[in-house]
């Protein structure tokens, strides 16, 4: 399964030589893969952000005669991406189950929210600041979602059960 990856990003580190290199472009691209690969908050996705033909006065002192500032750039990223194939030859594809959680949790929650009126939606988080019990705010809560009724509760559960998220949890895909 690592070497659709692998392939990915040797593909960019290829396309850094073409005739036509666009930056911006290409950092789009590779921010995509990154970040489906090692997840959205991984080091290399920001190292590839900060990629730019830098001209400062500090650049100037520490570029080589022999090095433009495109090539520099282009070195750093080749390194960036065969560090992150080193990484997955090393110890295979990372797991990001906590990033993509957390999404699939507010994306239910989304659902829920969307469901309720926004009187509900006030009563809902007045009453989780609340200083109650949790069997009281429980008990809240649940007259709150009595008031979507019968089909309207159905109507959330089946959009969460549906959800790609969901479906991955119970090895539907």
């Amino acid at each position: 399964m690592s070497e659709k990856e692998i392939q990915l990003l040797e593909q960019q580190i290829e396309r850094l030589d073409t005739k036509d290199f666009d930056l911006e472009a290409w950092k789009k691209y590779t921010i995509v893969i990154l970040a489906r690969i090692f997840g959205n908050k991984n080091e290399k996705l920001r190292l590839v952000e900060k990629l730019d033909y830098e001209f400062s006065s500090w650049s100037l002192r520490d570029a080589s005669g022999n090095e433009s500032y495109e090539e520099g750039t282009k070195k750093l990223a080749r390194e960036i991406l065969q560090a992150a194939i080193d990484e997955i030859k090393a110890f295979g594809l990372p797991e990001i189950k906590e990033d993509q959680s957390n999404e699939a949790i507010q994306e239910f929650l989304n659902i829920l929210l969307d469901e309720l009126k926004g009187s509900q939606v006030k009563q809902l988080k007045t009453i989780l600041k609340s200083r109650e019990s949790k069997e009281e705010k429980q008990r809240m809560i649940k007259e709150i979602l009595e008031g979507i009724g019968e089909y309207g509760a159905y109507g959330v559960l089946t959009s969460m059960l549906m959800h790609p998220a969901a479906m991955k949890m119970i090895k539907i895909n």
